[in-house]
This record gives C-alpha cells, sequence and structure tokens, in this order.
C-alpha cells in the first residue's frame, strides 16, 4: 500500500481565475508533494484584470468544513489566507487555538490588482486573534503598513517590521520584501522569531505575471512544516519553490497571469 502524503489545509477564498487562493494552494501542495485539503472562506469572481465581486461563507459553513476535514482525517499543517470579515478571522483563530500543528498565517489584505480582500474592520481581529496562533505570519510590505503602520523603505525598516509584527504573537515573522523600493537587482525577505534572524535574497525577475505569489510561498511553507523541516528550512525550500515559479509565470487573459505552479514538471 501507498504511504500517505503528509496533510496540509487551506483556510482561504477561491479565486475563480485559478492563479491565487484556494486553486494556487492546493496547485501549490500537490507540487511539493503532501495531500491538500480545503475550507473555503469566500468566493470571488476573479480573473488577470481584478476582482470583480466577493461573496463570504457564513461562520457555521466554514466551521462545518474545517471540523470535517480536521474530525475525520487530521492536519499535520494549516495555512489560512483570505478570511474577509471580523467574524471569519475570530471563527478561524478560535477553530485553530487548539490544533496543535504548525499554523502559517498569510494576512491577506488586498489582491495584486489592489482590490480589497478584508474588511478594515477586521484588522485588529487579525492582529489580535489570529497572529497570535501563527507558527509563522507571512505579511508583505503592503501588509505590514495595514497592520502595523510602519512603511518600510530599506532593510532596517524590515527589521521593524519583523519585531512590530511578532509584538502580536507568532513564533516567527516572514516579512516579504518583494515590493521594497531600490531591491532589484533582488528580491530580499527576512525571517525572524525574535532572536534569529535570516536574510533570503533571489534573483529579482523581470515578469509581471506574478498573480498569487503570497498564497504560494505561504503554501509551500506549510507543506515544508507538514513534512517536518524546521521553520527557516521550510521557508528556505518555500522561497526557492516560489522564485523558480515566478519565473516562469505566463500570460493569461488580458491583465496579471499567474505565477507557474507547476514549473519544476514543465522544465
Amino acid at each position: 500500500m501507498t504511504s500517505r502524503p503528509p496533510l496540509v489545509l487551506t483556510v482561504a477564498g477561491s479565486d475563480s481565475g485559478g492563479g491565487a487562493g484556494i486553486q494556487a494552494d492546493l496547485k501549490t501542495m500537490l507540487a511539493l508533494g503532501v495531500h491538500g485539503m480545503s475550507v473555503i472562506t469566500a468566493v470571488t469572481a476573479q480573473n488577470s484584470l481584478g476582482v470583480q465581486g466577493a461573496w463570504e461563507l457564513p461562520e457555521e459553513a466554514v466551521r462545518a468544513q474545517y471540523r470535517a476535514v480536521v474530525d475525520d482525517i487530521g492536519v499535520q499543517a494549516v495555512k489560512t489566507g483570505m478570511l474577509a470579515s471580523a467574524a471569519l478571522v475570530e471563527t478561524v483563530a478560535e477553530l485553530l487555538a487548539p490544533v496543535g500543528a504548525p499554523v502559517v498565517v498569510d494576512p491577506v489584505g488586498v489582491s495584486k490588482h489592489g482590490d480589497s480582500l478584508l474588511a478594515a474592520s477586521a484588522l485588529d481581529s487579525v492582529r489580535t486573534k489570529l497572529l497570535p496562533v501563527a507558527t509563522v505570519a507571512t505579511p508583505n510590505l503592503d501588509e505590514v503598513a495595514q497592520l502595523t503602520g510602519i512603511e518600510v523603505e530599506d532593510e532596517a525598516g524590515m527589521r521593524r517590521a519583523a519585531d512590530a509584527i511578532l509584538g502580536y504573537g507568532p513564533r516567527w515573522a516572514l516579512i516579504k520584501g518583494g515590493h521594497l523600493p531600490g531591491a532589484a537587482p533582488e528580491a530580499v525577505d527576512l525571517l525572524t522569531d525574535g532572536t534569529e534572524e535570516h536574510w533570503l535574497r533571489a534573483p529579482r525577475y523581470d515578469n509581471r505575471h506574478t498573480h498569487g505569489t503570497g498564497c504560494t510561498l505561504a503554501s509551500a511553507v506549510a507543506s515544508g512544516l507538514a513534512k517536518g523541516l524546521t521553520v527557516p528550512e521550510a521557508v528556505r525550500q518555500a522561497k526557492a519553490y516560489v522564485t523558480g515559479a515566478i519565473a516562469a509565470g505566463f500570460a493569461l487573459g488580458a491583465g496579471i497571469g499567474p505565477v507557474d505552479h507547476a514549473w519544476r514538471l514543465r522544465r
């Protein structure tokens, strides 16, 4: 009998265009050799041009999906993405508090196109309820600004941002510097637990087709943690996977295309 792969659960929104959200998470998990499962928190009408509409699911639907998976199948890591509202943030945080598996929180605030995916009223719930249950929090610089008020302009600012995020309670902060001004030719991220510091540097590719980057990175980290990797090693491997996916990103529709989750299979 074939041995079972590690089990990873994504709690996030659906992207009908297939580049981000639940769809990106499950593709990433498959590519990295884990079994992906899902709790859908919201449905979006979305394509390469942006988000045309978003509808959050009722709390009881989110709770029922989660219980169905965790109570029967179990999980070895969880990743959260779009949670839309304060009520859903608090519901998910309550469900995750006793889970006993690593939790990667991607505090999704806006889409690649600048569309809001989190109600402003939910920010305090993210800070006080969700981040405290995170093993790793993975904000980009826009999300750092939303959550902490810190506008990061250089690597020293990334350190200040990491300290501020860690102040909300996650064990590790991964500050994604992809939008760092003047960072070319490198894409620089900072991973720290407040004691040890890991700077992750990778080539910056001149490719506009980067939809789903954040979802993909967080799912890749969760996949590594489910395999038993340490946080620094899971993040290092996730960064390498995402860098390849960005390099292979392809045009789709008339706007911004997705990263290529299957780049290693096509290589």
